[in-house]
């Protein structure tokens, strides 16, 4: 078990207000905190409470988070609208990334990162030859912090995700795979830049990265546990359809993402839902064991 003195993993409040349902959103979060306490780690769930930034959520404020109503979804750009107007507000990836760091943590469990979109005309923004980036890409880049993951979204464009953390020096780690996850599948067929089968590589290639004076983070990708994976073919059929719906409802910049998963997993039924659970807690898993490796506290072989 773990206690004040353990080494700390942060958690993300986005899933617990805007990505799952009450109560199966309060009993996920619950859940990843016994999983990262069961590992020797001390959950930190970063979330803001009427206008506090909380790294290290009690349970009562998760709970407030999983039922109120008007929960801000906060990225780094809305922190300080948030924070002068005293809202309730719930983490993305880059907010708690940032949060995190600021508090001294240095690993990071989550779902899926935000990346970016699939090119096509309506995610154009006007007046820019670019595509929709998320925030959580230029975050990675800049913060000092482990991102424990399962790649990013599958809604996304993999292949230019990837580009892009490459051209912005964010190493990224394949957890006992060779090969980048796609969220609910497995592999998407592209390479990581190295495998990591402990915690213990994990770490030591992160401290290499501090030593070197490198900036920014490093993202580690778990694949979804092999039972509950989604088949490509079904995903992408899911994808497209959603995609295709959002574009002729004009969802386009923050409303896209949850859009489309909201959408995808109304067409998929319980396995997406199975899936996200399945990962979010294996990640949880993967990122107190690196958490605990990193403090040299580690008992497992």
């Amino acid at each position: 078990m773990s206690n004040s003195s353990s080494p700390r993993l942060a958690l993300e409040s986005t899933v617990i207000s805007h990505g799952l349902p009450f109560p199966a959103n309060l009993e996920l979060a619950l859940r990843v905190e016994e999983i990262a306490r069961a590992e020797g780690a001390t959950p930190a769930t970063v979330g803001i409470i009427r206008g506090e930034i909380v790294v290290g959520l009690s349970r009562q404020q998760i709970e407030h988070l999983a039922t109120a109503t008007g929960v801000k979804k906060v990225s780094r750009r809305d922190l300080p609208i948030v924070i002068a107007r005293k809202l309730d507000g719930a983490t993305t990836v880059a907010t708690t990334a940032w949060a995190a760091h600021r508090a001294g943590i240095q690993v990071f469990a989550t779902g899926g990162i935000g990346g970016v979109h699939r090119t096509n005309t309506q995610y154009l923004i006007p007046n820019f030859l670019s595509t929709d980036i998320s925030a959580d890409l230029p975050e990675l880049a800049g913060t000092p912090i482990i991102v424990v993951c399962a790649g990013a979204k599958a809604i996304l464009d993999l292949p230019a995700t990837l580009e892009w953390l490459e051209t912005h020096g964010v190493p990224v780690i394949g957890y006992g795979t060779d090969r980048f996850p796609a969220f609910y599948h497995r592999d998407s067929g592209l390479p990581v830049d190295a495998r990591a089968d402990t915690p213990e590589e994990v770490v030591a290639v992160w401290r290499a990265q501090r030593e070197l004076g490198l900036p920014g983070g490093m993202l580690v990708t778990v694949p979804v546990p092999v039972e509950f994976e989604l088949p490509a073919a079904q995903m992408e059929a899911a994808i497209a359809q959603a995609l295709a719906e959002a574009g002729e409802q004009g969802v386009r910049g923050k409303a896209l993402t949850p859009f489309l998963l909201a959408r995808i997993s109304e067409l998929t039924g319980e396995a997406s839902l199975r899936a996200n659970l399945a990962l979010l807690e294996n990640n949880a898993r993967i990122g107190a064991r690196i958490a605990v490796a990193l403090t040299g506290t580690a008992t497992r072989s």
